[in-house]
């Protein structure tokens, strides 16, 4: 992953124990993919860790794209995933890059200027929110496209995903703010239809690439 990483962030899928209600999360994040997504961040948080690894082993065998784990650096690592999303109150990157192996790629939550230190060991940042968003309560005020990009140039080379209630019509302004993708949590998996939602984001992304924009 870390070969082509901005690639494959340019449209990861965020679960969420509460929008996945009944349904299968295999089958919703296969779904996703043939919609377009390039990357899923496994994040149950009601979870407890047995279960979060048999579902991202589940998700390995399914999927052909990278599959990244939110907060549990111990289950990414047991389970063979392509790496960990942490924020801030996750162990600081710095620890989790001195035990993990070469090629584990660390994404880092970075929304404040003051968890902008911690970001700087981490191979990405996922910023945001970017719009108010209602799957995260401790997300914070929204950044909007002006919020991101002062965030957003403080990564240097790393590259930087766009989160927070981002919608298909918004990722013009997000890849304009320096964004390499965008990370989608209820629009795609709140949707009737899983894959169209995730092809309306990936054709918006798709548009711009090809006016040479992103």
């Amino acid at each position: 992953m870390r070969e082509n990483l901005a690639g494959a962030l340019r449209l990861m899928l965020v679960t969420d124990d509460a929008l996945l209600r009944d349904r299968s999360l295999a089958d919703i994040a296969a779904a996703a993919v043939a919609g377009g997504v390039t990357s899923v961040q496994v994040r149950l948080k009601r979870a407890p860790a047995r279960e979060l690894a048999e579902v991202t082993r589940a998700l390995l065998r399914r999927l052909a794209v990278p599959v990244l784990v939110n907060d549990r650096a111990d289950v990414a690592l047991a389970t063979g995933a392509a790496g960990v999303h942490l924020g801030a109150d996750d162990p600081p990157v710095a620890l989790i890059r001195r035990i993990a192996p070469p090629g584990f790629v660390i994404g880092a939550s970075v929304g404040l200027e003051a968890e902008v230190a911690n970001g700087l060991d981490a191979d990405y940042w996922g910023i945001g929110p970017f719009r108010a968003t209602g799957t995260k309560a401790d997300a914070g005020a929204a950044l909007g496209a002006a919020g991101f990009a002062a965030l957003c140039a403080r990564a240097g080379s790393r590259p930087c995903v766009a989160i927070g209630a981002v919608r298909p019509e918004d990722v013009a302004d997000a890849l304009g703010a320096g964004a390499a993708g965008v990370a989608v949590v209820s629009g795609i998996l709140a949707a009737p239809d899983v894959a169209q939602a995730a092809r309306r984001y990936r054709q918006a992304l798709d548009r711009i690439a090809a006016a040479g924009g992103g």
